[in-house]
């Protein structure tokens, strides 16, 4: 969703990105890196803050990128030129989607040197979600992948052999988790350097996804929970069929409410911004007008989510986003279903179908 009203939003830096294997200074400290996706969303932030941990001086990394040559290549820049000839201490990871957590294993162990530990931090539930899905070919694509949404609508048989072809998809972009980790946990503040930086967990879009805030700098990592420009994509997933996620993001993102007007929002996508409460408006606003086209078209006759995602999303998908969007599709629904505003029929022909309560 392409924010219409981002104009609402303040852009300290303006339209400055920082180049491709350099960094840029956001706050005393906080450096911003950013890496290249090949996907229609094509780049990710990552940060760089400064640390200090027992005695020794360095760099705490926050999120990876896709585990490819490229990402890697462009990484080695970084380290070469961009770490004022200091070590990676630690690596923190937001959440475990590829994008976060795809070269976690090979940054621990590019920086375990010299026998001191190089260690993820992360939230125990991220951790795990990441450690099954590098393991299986079944989850975010193959066989399960295409029953869930052949479940609620999706039949055309070209999407589907292509859902069902898409096995070690996470794998592909996460290959290796790192064998030992340490848990972040909602309210756990962290030193690093000289700032003390808090968790603050989110749900929805994630297992257990943590954001950073650092009072002192007046600046918040929130990762994908709130993004200045696109939505944060909320999935039900085939592995939690009957999930309510949107329920939970909308939850949480209420949580940061309570930060300062003032606060600088480093997100994983888009540019760093000020206006983090008009921003949570903004998303309320954009769910409840997506929750009230469900709601007409299903008054109208029931739905599958196949049928609602060309109401919610009004333009050309590819496979990859026609993914995202069915998992979206759902959850909007499941978010009615669950609050009692519809009800889900299981037709003979083996569809999910929502009409209303």
């Amino acid at each position: 969703m392409a924010n219409a009203r981002e104009s609402e939003l303040e852009y300290p830096l303006g339209d400055v990105l920082p180049t491709l294997g350099e960094t840029l200074e956001v706050a005393p400290g906080v450096r911003w890196v950013r890496m290249l996706l090949p996907f229609a969303l094509d780049h990710i932030n990552l940060w760089l803050l400064r640390d200090r941990q027992e005695g020794v001086e360095g760099w705490t990394i926050v999120d990876c990128g896709i585990a490819n040559a490229a990402t890697i290549a462009a990484w080695e820049q970084v380290f070469a030129n961009e770490l004022d000839g200091l070590p990676v201490l630690r690596v923190i990871v937001t959440h475990m989607h590829p994008d976060h957590m795809g070269l976690a294993h090979w940054l621990t162990q590019r920086w375990g040197l010299d026998g001191r530990d190089c260690r993820l931090w992360i939230s125990a539930t991220d951790y795990n979600a990441a450690r099954l899905a590098s393991a299986s070919t079944l989850t975010f694509g193959g066989e399960l992948a295409a029953a869930h949404f052949m479940r609620h609508g999706l039949v055309d048989p070209e999407s589907i052999a292509k859902v069902r072809a898409r096995t070690s998809y996470y794998a592909s972009m996460v290959p290796a988790v790192p064998e030992r980790y340490r848990r972040l946990m909602d309210g756990n503040r962290i030193a690093i350097g000289a700032h003390e930086w808090r968790c603050v967990a989110g749900y929805g879009h994630a297992p257990e996804h943590m954001a950073l805030h650092c009072p002192d700098l007046g600046v918040l990592i929130s990762g994908d929970m709130v993004l200045p420009r696109i939505s944060t994509n909320v999935m039900v997933i085939d592995i939690e069929p009957e999930a309510d996620p949107l329920t939970l993001y909308l939850a949480s993102i209420e949580r940061f409410r309570a930060l300062p007007e003032t606060t600088l929002v480093l997100p994983s996508h888009g540019r760093p911004f000020t206006g983090l409460q008009r921003r949570i408006d903004q998303l309320r606003e954009h769910h409840d007008e997506r929750f009230a086209e469900v709601i007409a078209a299903c008054t109208a006759r029931p739905h599958s989510a196949a049928e609602i995602v060309p109401i919610m999303f009004k333009r050309e998908l590819d496979l990859h986003q026609l993914t995202f969007a069915m998992g979206e599709a759902i959850a909007h629904l499941h978010g009615l279903w669950f609050a009692g505003k519809l009800r889900r029929e299981l037709g003979a022909d083996g569809v999910f179908r929502f009409a209303l309560a």
